[in-house]
C-alpha cells in the first residue's frame, strides 16, 4: 500500500516523450535529413508501384527568383493530393518540373553582362546560353530546396528541365509534328509587341493594368457626295491611341447601326451613331445638334474619307466588331495596329501599314515624327490635330491597357512578320472545343472560361526575336525567300540539339539539318538561310504533356489531374490543350484544378510597395512549414485566399489544439501493448464504442474530402472531432477511468484500444496536411503487427465501427445535458456554491423522454459530467434543468470524487484497486 495520503503512485498518469512544444522551425529539417537519408519517397514508389495509377502532372514554375506565397499554396495542394491519392492506394508519382527558357532569365543574364562590363555582341550563341542556363539552374536550385522545405516529397532529384537536351529536342520534333499537320504558318500580322524587350508576346504574356492615354475625337472630312446633305460632312472618329492615327486606312461602321447626320452650331455636319449622339453631344460640349439624315452603315460601304493630315484617302468599311459601348460608333481602323483593324482591311484588301520600328519609334514612313518613341509622339499628334483643325475634344481616361508581363511596361500592336499556329487549320478550334466538354473541371465555372478562351482567340503567335530559348529549325530560300521545313529537317535538328543543346542549331552550318539534295519548293533553288526566331515559351511547357508523361508506367498519357492558379486558363491550361489536341487529337488532362490567387489579410494584392507581401521562408523559419500546410488546408482555394500574420496566428493556434490531442492519447499508451493488450469492440465500454464510432465517420468523411479534393472539409471535420468530441467530451470523460481504474483492468485497457486506434488513425488522416506531425505521432503509436516505418507508407483503412441507433442517441443526449451541466457548475463557481466540479452534486430535471435515451447510461451520468453525484427527476417538457449543489461525503485523496470515505481517505473505488496494488 501506498504511504497514507500520498496516492500519486497508484494512479495510471499520463507519459509520454512525444513534445508538447512542436518547435516545428528545428524539428521539421530534422525529418527532413531523415526522410532523405532514409529514402522515403523512393519506398513509397516502391510500395505502390503494382497499384492502380493517378498521375498529377506539375505545371512549372518559371526558374527565376525565390518562391512566394502562390508558389507554396500551389505546391502544398499537390503536395495534398499525391498523398492522398497514394494513402488511398494509388501508384501517385510526382515529378515536379520548371521552365527554363525565355525573355525574364535573358534579361537577367543581360543586367548580369552589364555589371561586369560584357559586350553581348561579342559573345557567342553558346557563351550566352550557357550563362542562361547557369542562371536558370541556380534558381532551380533555390527553388527545389524551399519546396523540399515544405515538407513536399517528389522526384527532386529527376525534375523535367525545359532546358535539359532531351526536353528541348522533344519541343522541336513536336513543332515539327505541328508543321507536318499544317497548323504553322508566317503571315505579316498586328501582335502584342513589347518594344522595351523587342519582342512579340502571345496572349498569355500580357497583363492587363491602369494606364491613362489621351482620349481624342477627330473629324474625318468625307469626301463622297450625299444626296440632301449640303456642306461640310465629317466622320467623326474615337480613339485613345493617337500615335496609331497616321497607320489609319479607313474608318470601321456597324452595318445595321443607325448612323445620323447631324448639322451642329456652326455648320458642319458630322457622321456618328444615333444611339451615341446624346452623350457625344455632352461629351464634346456642342451646343446643338439637328438631325438631317439616318442611314444604315452598310449604305456607306466603301464611301471615301480623306485622312485627317495625310494626303490619302481612308476607306469607310463595315464590320461586326464595332459596338456602341462609347465613342461615335465609327472606328479609326489602322491594318498594322489592331487585330479587328487587320482582319476588316484583309477583307477590303488594304496594306498592312507599319511606320513603327521593333523599339517602338516612328520610321520613314512618317518622316514628320521619325524616331519618335510612339508614346512620347501621342501630345505631337494632338498638336498636329488642332492645327488642322480636326480635333473635336481631348482629355486624359484612365482604362485597362495591356502590359508585358515581364518587364510591366505598356505594349503596343504592331503588325510583323511572325510565326503563328492557326486555331482554324483542321478544325483546331471545334475539336479543342469538344475536348473541354470531355474535362471534369473543378470549380465548373472553368469550363466556360476556357471554352468562351478558345472560342474567340486568334491565331497563337509562337515566335520571339530573341537568343534564349528553341530555335523554330526551318529555313528560308536564299534566292526566292520562301520557307524550307521538312520532317527530316526537324529530326536532325533534334537529334544534334539532343546531344549539344539549342545553341548548335545556330553556330553550326545548316547543312547539318538539311535533308540530302534539299531544294527549294518554289523555285528549285538549293541555297538556303537558317531562321533565328525562337518560340514562345508557352510552346515549350505547353508540350510537357509529351515530353513528360508517357515515357513510365506510372506517368501515363494523359494526365489524371492538372492543378494550377486561374490564371493557367489562358496560360498552361490552354497551351496543352491546344497542342495536344493538335498533335494527339486527344486533351492531356482528365481533371483540372483551379486554385485562386492569395491576398492580404484584408483582400487586397500583395505588392512590395504596399508593404503587403507575406513570403513563405518568413512563416517557415518563424512557425514551422506545417502551419503554412495547415493554412492551405483550411482554405475553399477555388476563390482567391488571404492570408497575413494573424491568419497565421491562428492556423498555429489550432496546430496546437490537434497536437495537444495527439499527445494526451500517446500520453495514455504508455503501457499498452496492441497485440496483447487489445480489447475487442463487441466487448469494450459503451463510451468506447461511441467514440470509434465517431472516429469511423471521421474516416470515412476525410477520406471522401480527399477524393473530392475539398482539402477544407477535411480540416474543419478533423477540428471539430479533436475539439469538440475528442477533447471536450470523450478525452476529458475518460481521464478519471484512465487514472484510477486498475492499470490492466478491462474497462481501462478499452479505454486504450480506443485511444490507439484513434490515434493511430487519425495520424494517417492528417498525414497529407501534416506531413511532418503526422509522422513524428506515427513514431509514438505502440508498435503493431503491420506498422509502416512511416506513416506516408500506411493507408487509409476502411473502418466499421458501427453501433446501434440507442447508443448514438443515448450520447447524443449525454451531450446535451452536459452543455447545459458545465454553464451551470461555472456559475456556480463563479457564485462560490462550488470550487472544482468534482465538489458538486448535480439534480437533472427533464423529461421522461429524454431519460429513456439515456438508458442504462443514466447511472454513470456523474462520471459523463464530471461531478460527484446526479440525481435524475422525471418532470414535463423537454427542457433540461440544472441545479448544483455542494457535493454530499468527503473528497476521496486519490480520486478527487466525494464520497463515504474509509479511514485511509479513500472511496469505496479507490479503496478497492489500492488495496488490490
Amino acid at each position: 500500500m501506498a504511504d497514507k495520503n500520498d496516492y500519486r503512485s497508484t494512479l495510471n498518469l499520463p507519459s509520454t516523450e512525444f513534445p508538447m512544444r512542436a518547435n516545428l522551425p528545428k524539428r521539421e529539417p530534422e525529418m527532413l535529413n531523415k526522410w532523405n537519408e532514409e529514402d522515403l519517397y523512393g519506398k513509397i514508389r516502391e510500395s505502390r508501384k503494382d497499384s492502380p495509377v493517378v498521375c498529377l502532372h506539375d505545371g512549372p514554375p518559371y526558374a527565376n527568383g525565390n518562391i512566394h506565397i502562390g508558389h507554396a499554396l500551389n505546391k502544398i495542394l499537390k503536395d495534398i493530393i499525391v498523398k492522398s491519392r497514394t494513402m488511398a492506394g494509388f501508384n501517385t508519382a510526382y515529378r515536379p518540373g520548371w521552365d527554363c527558357h525565355g525573355l525574364p532569365i535573358e534579361l537577367k543574364v543581360d543586367e548580369q553582362f552589364r555589371k561586369k562590363k560584357i559586350d553581348k555582341r561579342n559573345l557567342s550563341i553558346r557563351e550566352i546560353h550557357d550563362a542562361c542556363r547557369a542562371y536558370a539552374s541556380s534558381f532551380v536550385e533555390k527553388q527545389k530546396e524551399e519546396f523540399v522545405r515544405l515538407g513536399i516529397l517528389g522526384e527532386w532529384d529527376n525534375p523535367y528541365l525545359t532546358m535539359n537536351h532531351e526536353y528541348e529536342a522533344e519541343i522541336i520534333r513536336q513543332l515539327g509534328k505541328l508543321f507536318e499537320n499544317g497548323y504553322v504558318y508566317k503571315g505579316l500580322k498586328p501582335v502584342h509587341w513589347c518594344a522595351s524587350c523587342v519582342t512579340a508576346l502571345a496572349e498569355a504574356e500580357v497583363e492587363y493594368d491602369d494606364h491613362t492615354s489621351p482620349s481624342i475625337y477627330v473629324k474625318f472630312p468625307l469626301e463622297t457626295p450625299v444626296d440632301g446633305v449640303d456642306g461640310d460632312i465629317f466622320v467623326v472618329i474615337w480613339t485613345t491611341t493617337p500615335w496609331t492615327l497616321p497607320a489609319n486606312l479607313g474608318v470601321s461602321l456597324h452595318p445595321t447601326f443607325n448612323y445620323g447626320f447631324y448639322r451642329v452650331s456652326g455648320g458642319d455636319v458630322y457622321v456618328i451613331a444615333t444611339d451615341l449622339a446624346e452623350d457625344f453631344q455632352k461629351e464634346c460640349g456642342i451646343e446643338s445638334m439637328e438631325l438631317l439624315k439616318t442611314m444604315k452603315g452598310k449604305e456607306m460601304d466603301r464611301w471615301a474619307c480623306r485622312h485627317p493630315f495625310i494626303d490619302r484617302e481612308s476607306l469607310i468599311m463595315v464590320g461586326e466588331h464595332v459596338t456602341l459601348e462609347q465613342g461615335t460608333g465609327c472606328v479609326h481602323t489602322a491594318p498594322g495596329h489592331g487585330m479587328d483593324d487587320y482582319i476588316i482591311g484583309q477583307k477590303y484588301g488594304l496594306p498592312v501599314l507599319v511606320p513603327v520600328d521593333d523599339r517602338g519609334c516612328f520610321t520613314d514612313e512618317f518622316p514628320l515624327m521619325k524616331g519618335e518613341h510612339v508614346f512620347k509622339a501621342n501630345a505631337k499628334v494632338v498638336e498636329l490635330l488642332k492645327e488642322k483643325n480636326v480635333l473635336l475634344k481631348v482629355a486624359d481616361v484612365e482604362h485597362s491597357y495591356p502590359h508585358c508581363w515581364r518587364c510591366k511596361k505598356p505594349v503596343i500592336f504592331r503588325g510583323t512578320e511572325q510565326w503563328f499556329i492557326s486555331i482554324d487549320a483542321n478544325e483546331l478550334r471545334h475539336k479543342a472545343l469538344e475536348e473541354i466538354k470531355k474535362v471534369n473541371w473543378i470549380p465548373a465555372w472553368g469550363e466556360e472560361r476556357i471554352h468562351n478562351m478558345i472560342a474567340g482567340r486568334v491565331d497563337w503567335c509562337i515566335s520571339r526575336q530573341r537568343k534564349w530559348g528553341v530555335p523554330i529549325t526551318v529555313a528560308y530560300c536564299e534566292e526566292c525567300g520562301e520557307v524550307f521545313q521538312s520532317a527530316k529537317m526537324f529530326e536532325n535538328a533534334a537529334e544534334v540539339v539532343e546531344k549539344e543543346g539549342t545553341a548548335a542549331w545556330f553556330e553550326s552550318d545548316l547543312s547539318r539539318f538539311l535533308p540530302e539534295g534539299a531544294v527549294c519548293p518554289q523555285c528549285g533553288g538549293k541555297h538556303f538561310r537558317k531562321e533565328t526566331d525562337i518560340l514562345d515559351v508557352w510552346i515549350d511547357s505547353g508540350i510537357s504533356h509529351t515530353a513528360v508523361l508517357g515515357k513510365r508506367k506510372d506517368l501515363p498519357w494523359p494526365a489524371d489531374i492538372y492543378i494550377e492558379g486561374s490564371d493557367q486558363y489562358r496560360g498552361w491550361f490552354h497551351s496543352s490543350l491546344l497542342t495536344a489536341v493538335a498533335n494527339q487529337g486527344h486533351r492531356p488532362y482528365n481533371t483540372v484544378i483551379t486554385h485562386g490567387f492569395v491576398l492580404d489579410g484584408k483582400g487586397k494584392k500583395m505588392s512590395k510597395s504596399m508593404g503587403n507581401v507575406v513570403a513563405p521562408q518568413d512563416i517557415v523559419k518563424q512557425y514551422g512549414a506545417e502551419i503554412l500546410r495547415l493554412w492551405v488546408s483550411q482554405l475553399d482555394y477555388k476563390d482567391d485566399v488571404r492570408i497575413s500574420s494573424e491568419i497565421v496566428k491562428r492556423s498555429s493556434e489550432t496546430y496546437r489544439k490537434i497536437r495537444n490531442t495527439a499527445r494526451f492519447m500517446l500520453s495514455n499508451l504508455y503501457d499498452f501493448n496492441p497485440e496483447t493488450d487489445s480489447v475487442p469492440f463487441n466487448e469494450m465500454h459503451e463510451f468506447d464504442k461511441w467514440a470509434l464510432s465517431r472516429l469511423a465517420v471521421l474516416n470515412r468523411r476525410v477520406v471522401q474530402a480527399f477524393d473530392d479534393f475539398e482539402f477544407h472539409l477535411m480540416y474543419h471535420t478533423v477540428l471539430q472531432f479533436c475539439t469538440v468530441e475528442m477533447s471536450n467530451f470523450y478525452l476529458d470523460v475518460l481521464k478519471d477511468r484512465m487514472y484510477c481504474s486498475p492499470a490492466e483492468s478491462r474497462e481501462r485497457r478499452s479505454a486504450q484500444t480506443a485511444l490507439f486506434q484513434i490515434t493511430r488513425t487519425l495520424a494517417k488522416l492528417i498525414a497529407p496536411v501534416l506531413s511532418f506531425t503526422s509522422d513524428e505521432i506515427w513514431q509514438f503509436v505502440p508498435d503493431f503487427k503491420g506498422k509502416a516505418e512511416s506513416v506516408h507508407l500506411a493507408e487509409f483503412e476502411k473502418l466499421d465501427y458501427s453501433i446501434d441507433e440507442n447508443l448514438t442517441a443515448a450520447f447524443d443526449t449525454i451531450a446535451e445535458i452536459r452543455e447545459f451541466t458545465l454553464k451551470k457548475l461555472e456559475e456556480a463557481r463563479q457564485e462560490k456554491i462550488i470550487g472544482h466540479p468534482l465538489n458538486a452534486a448535480v439534480t437533472l430535471s427533464m423529461g421522461h423522454d429524454k431519460i429513456e435515451k439515456l438508458g442504462e447510461l443514466k447511472h454513470e451520468l456523474n462520471r459523463y459530467l464530471i461531478v460527484s453525484q446526479v440525481e435524475l427527476i422525471e418532470r414535463e417538457g423537454d427542457s433540461v434543468e440544472v441545479e448544483v449543489s455542494q457535493a454530499a461525503g468527503e473528497k476521496c485523496e486519490r480520486c478527487w470524487n466525494f464520497d463515504e470515505l474509509n479511514g485511509d481517505g479513500l472511496c469505496p473505488r479507490c479503496a478497492s484497486v489500492v488495496e488490490k496494488g
